[in-house]
């Protein structure tokens, strides 16, 4: 049956991935006023606003640290390309690109006896696309760089991947995913105005503060044009800047200081950046009491929170990885697992000293029973973790 058929036939094979400068459109206008490309949101937001680099760091490291192990005979293989020399850091670069792009694709280097993996890359993923047939099957992708184009066929004549395509959910794309950046992307342009509209106000004296009005005595009188932008050249030399503020000042005959107060609107300026922030952590699955965002109480403690992250965020995302990973090497390793070894997760420790204080009390299992529900008995047998 041709799943892809109906919706994907006679299209263009070549097009590019949604998250690669096309912005989503309603009534045929673009939605919004941030960046739409994925360059231009990766920089806003990764490399120009904190709240969203700390949250990609939080989740891609944590997935970085976690052990992976392989199980079965061909298990120890499969865990050699990911967390040995050839590895570091793949892991990382992967949780982070599907967090960014919603895609990663993963290139299988060939060599040695029997042309079997000896290394595994991350591609940038906004350089990858993604070359269906007729029907709408992914057959190939094609990696640009600069004006260099690799053309790698997505499975060979012996059933053998050469690119491995991790991929989030999307509910309107067939062959790209839906990265966390995409629904972030206007709390991060909101976030980074705050910012800006903040530099802004401490390159003013931090607020306006107040007015000075000329108090002529006279009916009509107005300061000449030399004397105003006197008055305006000595204002902006003495009294403002960060360094000046709080200084006093001394004013001519004429001229009265009236004292203004923050309105409304500017004392819940503060109010609606930390809110983007929040916003910022939820798309991309960090709970905000990790990011030190004031006024969120959420978890009972910092402790629960760091819990959630590695429960609801990172070991989903470590088994949507690995899980692609092995499935793609089963062409060059039938026969072997790579699994996440919770154990060594110091966030997961009370849920596995419950778990053993539940089997240790249950007097009616054998000793074989019980390890075999930890785990043990059978990562024994198959030569898995020691």
């Amino acid at each position: 049956m041709k799943w892809f058929g109906r919706k994907s036939a006679g299209r263009d094979v070549s097009r590019p991935a949604l998250a690669r400068g096309v912005g989503f459109a309603w009534g045929g206008e673009e939605a919004g006023y941030w960046p739409r490309s994925y360059e231009a949101r990766v920089r806003s937001a990764v490399m120009d606003n904190p709240v969203a680099l700390r949250a990609v760091r939080m989740v891609a490291e944590g997935a970085q640290s976690a052990a992976i192990y392989g199980e079965g005979p061909d298990g120890a293989a499969m865990a050699g390309l990911i967390g040995g020399a050839t590895g570091d850091g793949l892991i990382e670069a992967v949780a982070a690109q599907l967090l960014l792009h919603g895609n990663a694709f993963v290139r299988v280097a060939l060599g040695g006896a029997g042309e079997m993996p000896v290394a595994l890359y991350p591609l940038r993923p906004e350089r990858v696309t993604v070359i269906a047939d007729a029907a709408g099957w992914p057959m190939a992708y094609e990696y640009r760089v600069g004006q260099t184009i690799e053309r790698i066929a997505a499975v060979d004549e012996f059933g053998r991947v050469g690119v491995i395509h991790i991929r989030q959910f999307h509910p309107m794309d067939d062959h790209y995913g839906l990265g966390c950046l995409e629904a972030a992307a206007g709390s991060v342009a909101i976030h980074n105005a705050a910012q800006k509209w903040n530099k802004a106000l401490l390159d003013n004296a931090a607020r306006p503060s107040g007015a000075l009005v000329f108090d002529p005595g006279e009916p009509g009188a107005a300061l000449s044009p030399d004397q105003f932008e006197r008055l305006k050249a000595e204002i902006e030399a003495g009294f403002q800047g960060a360094a000046n503020a709080g200084r006093p000042m001394l004013l001519e005959g004429g001229l009265k200081w009236q004292a203004m107060s923050m309105s409304p609107a500017d004392m819940d300026f503060a109010g609606l950046k930390a809110g983007a922030a929040r916003d910022i952590a939820l798309a991309f699955g960090v709970p905000s009491m990790l990011m030190g965002l004031p006024g969120d109480a959420t978890y009972a403690n910092y402790r629960e929170a760091n819990r959630a992250l590695w429960r609801l965020t990172i070991l989903p995302l470590l088994s949507k990885i690995t899980g692609t990973i092995e499935r793609g090497l089963k062409g060059y390793w039938p026969e072997g697992r790579l699994l996440v070894d919770t154990d060594m997760i110091p966030a997961l420790s009370e849920d596995r000293e419950r778990l053993w204080a539940q089997v240790t009390a249950a007097d009616f299992l054998t000793d074989r029973e019980k390890r075999e529900m930890l785990g043990f008995a059978a990562q024994v047998a198959e030569g898995g973790r020691g």
